[in-house]
């Protein structure tokens, strides 16, 4: 398909888009240079997709959007000011620069504020395959949805739904800064789910299941994503309480990737220079067990968090974050380092692709190694200390016995501290989750406490 069908049929012509960012990023630029910054970066981005919703066999909800963004950051001297406008007319811009200049002269002074340094922004950009635009077509995104939703309710145990969603977007942006750096990034999204509800009264189980993928012809069928919402939800019909107890936790691979957040944010900048992590100050120390490599790949094809550079032009890179256990690195944009006294790993905005190896096991193994204990297969609440490393969740998942699924599992709470948790870690499966930007399989704790009854 050609560039004119996709204009013809309501899609962007990505050249004539990232041309036109580009005037309203380098407008901004010297703009805010000719009112008195001393440095200045701008971004400006257009996002446009469909999404819809059905519940049982009915269209609920169809949703359009399109939207057009600038954001401009100056530093006068060492303060700083931000604004930023939905509007991209050539007023709307002109504004939003005078707003950021206007901003800056009532903040402080902080002596690590600035853009990054020139030496670390990015200088080759290869292709990511992130771009697999397609017509949108409403028709087909309703069928979609609604075949998800069918999936899932062809099963008789299934009593009732709350909905199939289709979704399809894409997104264009250019950022550029006075230090001579424009970087344009594109990528397109698509997905589906279903969530249903099998059972009546208090013996009522709810569960879902989604697919996201950047290229649409890499979704699994909406069939299967309705079947497996069906599967998921009936095998949690039944589901009991158990007495509490201290036994290896085995954590699915949609949960396990929220342990490796907890990690991330523990060794972010944010949280090392306000001394709000329990990790501070464990650059080089082991944490995790000595077969264990957590790694960054900003260059995957195709992947949720692939990109050649970091929110303020800095160059990403592969590296490993945990080497055989050992943290060799943290997380840290360009202000964040200089609080630190270190130099930016290309990550302001977040992590790219995080991947967790090393001696991985298939899921029946996995079971197997556990003997007996707990499969979580969804947390809940928010009882994790970032300061302290404490972590207590709410969870549901499966009693395992002798390395077999025995019954489901309801309103227990895990418990333990995080820095024993990822020390305790005693394997890691094969069933990777590569829908994140966080790619692991299932992980297993050696012991936690769960409460029960």
């Amino acid at each position: 398909m050609n560039d004119t069908t996709m204009v013809s049929q309501g899609m962007p012509d990505r050249e004539q888009e990232f041309e036109s960012l580009a005037q309203h990023v380098n407008e901004a630029v010297s703009r805010a240079i000719e009112s008195g910054a001393d440095q200045v970066e701008a971004s400006a981005s257009m996002h446009t997709g469909v999404g819809v919703n059905v519940r049982l066999g009915e269209v609920e909800t169809i949703e359009h959007n399109r939207d057009r963004g600038v954001s401009v950051t100056v530093f006068v001297g060492r303060s700083k000011g931000h604004a930023s406008s939905a509007d991209l007319q050539p007023g709307s811009v002109r504004s939003c620069v005078q707003r950021a200049i206007d901003i800056a002269k009532y903040t402080q002074p902080d002596k690590c504020n600035g853009l990054a340094d020139p030496d670390h922004l990015a200088r080759d950009f290869p292709e990511l395959d992130l771009w697999h635009p397609r017509p949108l077509d409403i028709e087909e995104i309703k069928q979609r949805a609604l075949d998800c939703e069918s999936a899932g309710l062809a099963d008789k145990q299934i009593s009732n739904s709350e909905g199939g969603s289709s979704s399809t977007s894409l997104g264009l942006s250019v950022y550029g800064n006075s230090n001579g750096f424009t970087g344009r990034s594109g990528a397109t999204r698509f997905g589906q789910s279903c969530v249903l509800i099998a059972g009546v009264g208090k013996s009522m189980q709810r569960d879902y299941w989604y697919d996201s993928r950047r290229a649409f012809s890499d979704l699994e069928s909406p069939a299967e994503t309705g079947a497996e919402a069906a599967r998921r939800t009936l095998a949690r019909m039944g589901a009991r309480k158990i007495k509490t107890c201290k036994l290896p936790v085995l954590f699915a691979p949609e949960v396990a990737r929220g342990l490796m957040g907890h990690f991330i944010g523990a060794i972010s900048g944010g949280a090392l220079y306000r001394n709000a992590s329990f990790l501070k100050d464990t650059l080089g120390q082991t944490l995790f067990p000595e077969w264990l490599s957590i790694s960054e790949h900003p260059f995957l094809k195709r992947a949720v968090g692939s990109c050649a550079f970091d929110a303020e032009g800095v160059a990403t890179r592969d590296r490993k974050i945990i080497d055989r256990g050992e943290l060799t690195g943290y997380v840290l944009s360009s202000y964040s380092a200089r609080r630190l006294g270190l130099e930016t790993t290309g990550n302001s905005g977040g992590v790219h692709n995080l991947q967790v190896s090393g001696n991985e096991l298939p899921f029946n193994s996995l079971l197997a190694e556990m003997g007996n204990g707990l499969l979580v297969t969804e947390v809940m609440g928010q009882g994790v200390s970032m300061v302290t490393g404490d972590y207590s969740r709410g969870a549901s998942g499966f009693w395992v016995e002798n390395g077999e699924i025995v019954y489901p599992v309801e309103e227990v709470t895990i418990a333990g501290n995080l820095r024993k948790i990822f020390a305790g870690i005693s394997a890691i499966g094969k069933d990777v989750d590569d829908r994140s930007n966080i790619q692991t399989g299932s992980i297993l704790v050696d012991g936690m406490t769960i409460a029960g009854s």
